[in-house]
């Protein structure tokens, strides 16, 4: 069975923010890539709390459609 969270996401270096992110502190996630598992996502508030990996090719539908606007703010 494969790991789908990381209990503690300030153990993985190289973070990255959401270019959809604001200085706001608004809701922000950020990714971690080259993960050999998938793609953790971690909300950028709580660094030392977990992440949930989704699969590479999930993930990416999921970015597309945000980008596309099937997901309205």
């Amino acid at each position: 069975m494969t790991e789908h969270t990381i209990p503690d996401a300030s153990t993985w270096k190289g973070w990255r923010k959401s270019s959809y992110s604001n200085s706001e502190g608004g809701s922000c996630v950020e990714v971690l890539d080259g993960h050999p598992s998938g793609v953790p996502v971690r909300d950028s508030k709580a660094p030392c709390g977990p992440a949930l990996i989704f699969p590479a090719a999930g993930w990416s539908s999921f970015v597309t459609a945000v980008k596309g606007g099937t997901f309205p703010a």
